[in-house]
């Protein structure tokens, strides 16, 4: 199938083409030229690459979510083997979901984060009543990172939280032992990512040799922004945003604004709409998280560190693709401009996590794309008045 979209506004995740023509051939973008199968007229629309979401928990029917708000793929950062198994078989049999990568389980403490939100009557309710592994000393750390390797993981992700920042005592891994654990990642060549939430653990994290942070720090405050990412910045690595799940734990309503927003609250499903109604009282974060991470993300981009948009979605909120939306949105209050958004949830992303066949618009790419009315670049929220959704050339039913 080869379909031709005329006259779009292209940007191609990293700038924007104000009118081009182009081709998706099969399962790919392809060459303009020669006879179509199909016409779309893409005046007054923008044609981006399909989203990266650089922070989820793909659970059942999550990756359906994503796709249907044009996230094409998401980055799976902890998650139940069994559970990840099945969504990993979903994304490579079926085009009506978002693309997985992951981690599988996150490597933590005995007790430590996040063991305390993944009770037995979660994983009951999840559907499953598989184990969580932890790490406690070198040689349970070199075990885990090889039953990860066996359960074919893209990374590497580990834990270095201990619930100070919220008034909580949580066991964290000692620096000693992340450092065992990024090696044997890296020995392996994969990735490791860290879960931290304030500007100590990160440092903690970054002196161990990890790749990237999953979140933003949260305690950091503006006066201490500059300072605190030049720092990281030396440590040449990237950092997730997880604005939108910052704010769900600190009790700030801002997300709700997806709900009300007619190109997007009638396309959430029950069950997504549902999740705005919980309250996280389980994970610790400092209470000025969102307006310290927010000004994190300004500083850390100034410094030049790659800043990925991520959001933490999980089928319990936020929720699946609509956040990365919202996310988008608050990057740009942060002060990036709509470009700048953009490009980190598109081809930073794809570049940080060696996904060199999607994140742009160019011959011979995954055909993963997402048509929308407007133009993005200047107005972020015209990524929701959503037209089309390709994932892997398969355009999305519109119902």
């Amino acid at each position: 199938m080869r379909t031709l979209i005329r006259n779009v506004r292209v940007f191609d995740g990293e700038r924007t083409v104000p009118s081009a023509d182009v081709l998706i051939d099969g399962d790919r973008i392809g060459e303009p030229g020669g006879p179509a199968d199909a016409e779309i007229d893409g005046t007054g629309k923008t044609l981006l690459p399909g989203l990266i979401d650089a922070h989820a928990h793909a659970f059942d029917g999550d990756l359906a979510e994503a796709l249907k708000f044009g996230v094409t793929t998401e980055l799976d950062m902890n998650n139940l083997p069994p559970i990840l198994a099945a969504q990993r078989r979903k994304a490579a049999e079926r085009d009506d979901v978002a693309d997985i990568r992951s981690s599988s389980l996150i490597a933590t403490a005995p007790n430590g984060h996040p063991t305390q939100i993944m009770t037995p009557d979660l994983l009951k309710a999840l559907g499953t009543d598989a184990t969580i592994d932890t790490v406690a000393d070198a040689g349970q750390a070199k075990a885990f990172v090889e039953a990860r390797l066996a359960e074919g993981v893209d990374y590497l992700k580990i834990a270095i939280d201990d619930g100070a920042v919220s008034g909580m005592r949580l066991p964290a891994l000692s620096p000693e032992l992340a450092a065992v654990l990024v090696e044997a990642a890296h020995a392996a060549g994969l990735k490791a990512i860290a879960h931290t939430v304030t500007a100590r653990e990160a440092i903690i994290a970054l002196d161990a040799g990890v790749d990237g942070l999953a979140h933003l720090y949260s305690d950091a405050g503006p006066d201490d922004a500059e300072e605190t990412a030049a720092r990281i910045a030396s440590y040449d690595a990237f950092v997730v945003s997880t604005l939108t799940f910052i704010e769900a734990v600190t009790g700030d309503p801002g997300s709700v604004e997806l709900l009300r927003d007619e190109r997007v609250g009638p396309r959430m499903s029950e069950q997504a709409k549902a999740t705005f109604n919980r309250e996280f009282t389980d994970i610790p974060m400092h209470s000025e998280g969102v307006t310290n991470a927010s000004h994190a993300a300004l500083a850390l981009f100034r410094a030049g560190v790659p800043l990925l948009v991520g959001t933490d979605a999980t089928p319990f909120g936020p929720v699946h693709g609509a956040s990365m939306h919202h996310e988008l949105l608050l990057l740009t209050e942060a002060g990036l401009t709509a470009e700048e958004a953009l490009t980190a949830a598109t081809s930073v992303t794809a570049r940080c996590f060696g996904l060199a066949d999607r994140g742009r618009i160019a011959p011979g790419l995954r055909a993963d794309l997402l048509l929308v009315d407007g133009d993005p670049t200047r107005d972020i929220t015209a990524t929701r008045a959503i037209a089309d959704v390709w994932r892997r050339g398969v355009r999305q039913s519109r119902a």
